[in-house]
């Protein structure tokens, strides 16, 4: 992705999203606008800076700019702190990385950190492209045993958007779809240069008919936290919160914690899916409900 492409994009479909009368600007009597949202000249005015100099800003040909600027613009087109962030990493992206990534590791610590939420929260641990790095025993039973995948295919945004299962797992799918899409973009705007993310994007695209136009609306935007309702084969329907948290010492690596309201239904949910899923369960009868994908008729020795 190139950034000066991406930079002019990216503010044009944000000045588009604006009407006039948001931001002050008095409309010319009987004037018809071309182009939705708010001209150039309107967004120049509104930052305080010449229609040329935002002009060539927005055509990636200004390439020193000033924090008061990207201040000034990203108010004007009332940007939130994730945009605001994201308008500054295009703008002066980081330096190519000319060596490919080690291997992530998660440490044995956090590791023992999933084992100990294991009854209760179902939890992963995630790098920038959603790759699953790790992941209790519950949430593999709730969302996918990662573990049972090839290597490259152990990403929840991949997951989450290819995966038939999906559709039927999140009971909002198309909004949890959208928000891992804004995720990648994000992403995509911080590491330009990473192989693997290209190669996910480029799959997308290929495989995802819904994918083009997301991507075309240049949402960007973290899944730091929220409310998702998932209908499980299992135990039915759950809304659980989701918080996604960074481990100091390990800048890449998020926890992603899925939590439920104590004495809800999603609680019961959560707790019959960890007696069900725990490997060391006494051995089912008829009467049991089948795992994701077996038929009533199978038992486990």
């Amino acid at each position: 992705m190139d950034p000066n492409v991406e930079l002019g994009d990216f503010l044009r479909s944000r000045r588009a999203r604006l009407r006039p009368e948001e931001v002050g600007v008095v409309l010319g009597a009987g004037g018809v606008r071309r182009v939705p949202g708010l001209r150039r000249e309107e967004v120049a005015h509104l930052a305080g800076v010449s229609t040329d100099y935002y002009t060539r800003l927005e055509q990636g040909r200004h390439p020193h700019v000033s924090d008061a600027v990207l201040t000034a613009v990203a108010r004007a087109l009332r940007l939130d702190d994730v945009e605001r962030g994201y308008l500054f990493e295009l703008v002066r992206p980081a330096p190519a990385r000319r060596r490919p990534e080690p291997p992530q590791r998660v440490r044995p610590e956090a590791h023992r950190m999933l084992e100990v939420l294991n009854d209760v929260s179902p939890a992963l641990i995630l790098n920038h492209r959603r790759d699953v790095l790790a992941a209790n025993q519950l949430a593999r039973a709730l969302i996918r045993d990662f573990d049972a995948l090839p290597v490259r295919e152990r990403n929840l945004a991949r997951h989450v958007l290819l995966d038939p299962a999906a559709r039927d797992l999140y009971i909002d799918w198309d909004v949890v779809a959208q928000t891992f899409v804004a995720n990648l973009r994000l992403a995509a705007g911080r590491r330009p240069d990473d192989p693997l993310l290209n190669e996910l994007i480029g799959e997308l695209f290929v495989k995802l008919p819904e994918f083009n136009g997301w991507w075309a609306s240049h949402r960007v935007g973290q899944c730091a936290h929220g409310v998702q309702r998932l209908r499980h084969p299992v135990v039915g329907e759950l809304a659980l919160s989701h918080e996604t948290l960074a481990f100091p010492a390990d800048p890449d690596q998020l926890l992603c914690l899925y939590t439920a309201e104590p004495g809800s239904p999603s609680a019961e949910a959560l707790r019959l899916l960890a007696s069900w899923s725990a490997p060391d369960r006494p051995a089912r009868t008829s009467a049991s409900p089948p795992r994701p994908g077996q038929g009533t008729t199978t038992h486990r020795p």
